[in-house]
C-alpha cells in the first residue's frame, strides 16, 4: 500500500495515495465497517507510522483496508474519493528523530564529480545529517534559492528510507525486517557555500563548507507518500529518474549502490540506535548538475519518480 499525509478543509489526515486520488483512511474505514460488517482498527491520526509495518499498531488492519479499498475503488462513494490535485500533499514523517543521508554510495556519481569509488569491501558509508524540522520540505511546495549562496543549487534524488522498528546491533539479512517503508527524498545541495570570505583559512574548511551547503532551510523535499515495506520486497530494484523541467538529468536504478539498503542499516545500527520515524536517504546516483555546472534557478521544476513509490514535484523560487 502507498500512504500520505494530506491537508484537506483544514483538516490533516492520512490516506490512501494514488496519481488520481486520495482515500482517507478513516472514510474507507468507516465505509467498510458499513459494507463489510466488520469494524477495523484504525486509528483517527495523520501517524503513518501507525499504520505500516512491522509493529504499527494498526498495520495489519491498514494493510486489509487498503486491499479492500483497492478491490472496490471503481464502487467508493466519490465522497471518499478526493482528487490529489485538490488536497495538499504533507511531507509523510513530519518530524523525524533523525533525518540520516549517505554521500558517494553509487559509483558513477562520485566518477562525475572526478573521485575514484572505492570497493565496498574497501570502505564504508559516509553518512552525514540534516536538521529535519527546518530542511523537510512537502511534495509540491518550492524551494527557495537561498540569497546567501544563490549560483551553485543542485539536485540529488534519492531513496529514502523509514525505520519502523528500533534497531541496534542489526546483521545484514535482518535488516530489511526494521523497515516500515519507503519514500522519495531530493537533497537539494548548495555546491559552493563559503561563509565569511574574508576568513582565514583551516583544513577543515572544505568538509563544512560542503555540510553546511546541505542546511539550507527547505533543503529536504520528500514525498509524495511511503509505500509500505510489504509493497517493496526488494528495494535494491527500482529503477529513479529526475527531470529538469522536462528534460532527464538522473536515470539510474537502486541496484547500482555500493552499500545497499540492508548494508546501510547494519552499519548505523552498529554504533546508533535507529528508532520509529528515523529517515535514512540513501545516496545519489550520476546526474546532478554540479557535474555539468547546471545549477538551479528560479521557475525551473524537479520532478523526481522511484518506480513503486511515485514522483516528487519541486518547483523553485527565489527567497
Amino acid at each position: 500500500m502507498r500512504l500520505c499525509r494530506f491537508r484537506h478543509a483544514g483538516q490533516v489526515s492520512a490516506g490512501f495515495y494514488s496519481e488520481a486520488y486520495i482515500v482517507p483512511v478513516t472514510a474507507a474505514a468507516a465505509v467498510h465497517a458499513l459494507t463489510a460488517g466488520n469494524k477495523l482498527n484504525i486509528p483517527e491520526s495523520d501517524d503513518l507510522l501507525a499504520l505500516l509495518p512491522p509493529d504499527g499498531a494498526a498495520c495489519q488492519d491498514a494493510a486489509k483496508l487498503a486491499a479492500w479499498v483497492a478491490e472496490t475503488a471503481q464502487m467508493l462513494p466519490d465522497a471518499v474519493k478526493l482528487a490529489t490535485q485538490s488536497v495538499e500533499l504533507l511531507v509523510p514523517v513530519p518530524r523525524p528523530p533523525k533525518l540520516l543521508l549517505l554521500a558517494g554510495n553509487y559509483a558513477a556519481h562520485i566518477e562525475e564529480g572526478g573521485g575514484v569509488a572505492a570497493e565496498r569491501a574497501e570502505t564504508f558509508p559516509y553518512v552525514f545529517m540534516k536538521p529535519p524540522t527546518t530542511t523537510l520540505t512537502d511534495p509540491g511546495k518550492p524551494i527557495k534559492i537561498p540569497a546567501v549562496s544563490p549560483d551553485h543549487i543542485d539536485w540529488e534524488l534519492e531513496l529514502g528510507v523509514i525505520i519502523g522498528r528500533r534497531a541496534k546491533g542489526v546483521q545484514e539479512a535482518d535488516a530489511l525486517r526494521y523497515v516500515a517503508g519507503y519514500t522519495v527524498v531530493n537533497d537539494i545541495s548548495d555546491r559552493e557555500f563559503h561563509p565569511n570570505p574574508q576568513r582565514k583559512v583551516r583544513k577543515n574548511d572544505g568538509f563544512f563548507d560542503w555540510q553546511h551547503g546541505k542546511w539550507h532551510d527547505g533543503f529536504c523535499p520528500m514525498g509524495p507518500c511511503i509505500a509500505s515495506a510489504d509493497a517493496i520486497p526488494d528495494p535494491q530494484k527500482l529503477d529513479m529518474k529526475l527531470t529538469l523541467n522536462g528534460r532527464v538529468r538522473q536515470d539510474s536504478s537502486t541496484a547500482n549502490q555500493i552499500f545497499s539498503v540492508a548494508a546501510v542499516i547494519e552499519f548505523l545500527s552498529s554504533f546508533v540506535t535507529l528508532e520509529p520515524g528515523d529517515i535514512i536517504s540513501t545516496g545519489t546516483p550520476a546526474g546532478v548538475g554540479n557535474a555539468t555546472g547546471t545549477y538551479l534557478k528560479a521557475g525551473d521544476r524537479l520532478e523526481a519518480t522511484i518506480r513503486s513509490i511515485g514522483t516528487l514535484v519541486t518547483p523553485v523560487v527565489r527567497e
